[in-house]
């Protein structure tokens, strides 16, 4: 699969840049077919994409096989064992949801060098009225961005509905991540950054 524009890879502009600040070791969670880690690439000194799904992996090896310093790996987040290797930058993008939050923000946590930042492009359920309030507001917005870039919807990756509201996501985030920076985006998303002291 060629580029595509969809409302994950919408903030991928956002997460190249702090990628570039680091030239380093990313770590992608939940690479899917791996076009974001193909754009990491040639700003990363080492691209390190993971995903359980062994279709979207399969993919993602054919679109990744000419980067030389990307390596792709079938294994879940919880089971990923990096052994001594640290990261510079992880990211989540539309990934975090499918896991346990607490569990995996401390795992990122520990998996970064200090100063190395973790960037999430994340979905949140609405719960509350101002959470439904805010994706109404949106709706003109994500429906002219999806017609303006032709968006792509299925990319045959698995989804799945968002468990937390953005008030309990900021909770744990607050608890695991001190200092993060959480606010909402368009497209139905969120955006989480953290830098590791």
């Amino acid at each position: 699969m060629a580029d595509y524009w969809n409302h994950n890879s919408a903030y991928h502009p956002w997460l190249i840049p702090i990628a570039t600040q680091h030239c380093g070791d990313v770590l992608d969670v939940g690479c899917g077919e791996g076009l974001l880690a193909q754009r990491l690439a040639p700003v990363s000194r080492s691209v390190h994409a993971i995903d359980p799904d062994p279709s979207a992996l399969r993919r993602a090896c054919d679109r990744l096989a000419p980067q030389r310093t990307v390596t792709v790996e079938q294994v879940d987040f919880e089971a990923f064992d990096a052994g001594d290797s640290r990261f510079d930058v992880i990211t989540f993008v539309a990934s975090l949801h499918h896991m346990e939050l607490r569990e995996s923000l401390l795992k990122a946590r520990q998996l970064l060098r200090p100063s190395g930042e973790i960037a999430v492009v994340g979905l949140s359920a609405n719960k509350t009225p101002g959470d439904w309030l805010w994706s109404a507001a949106c709706l003109p917005a994500v429906r002219m961005g999806s017609w303006l870039h032709a968006e792509t919807r299925d990319i045959g990756v698995p989804v799945a509905e968002a468990r937390e509201s953005l008030r309990e996501i900021r909770h744990i985030v607050g608890d695991v991540l001190p200092g993060a920076v959480v606010r909402r985006g368009l497209y139905y998303r969120y955006l989480l950054r953290w830098r590791k002291p």
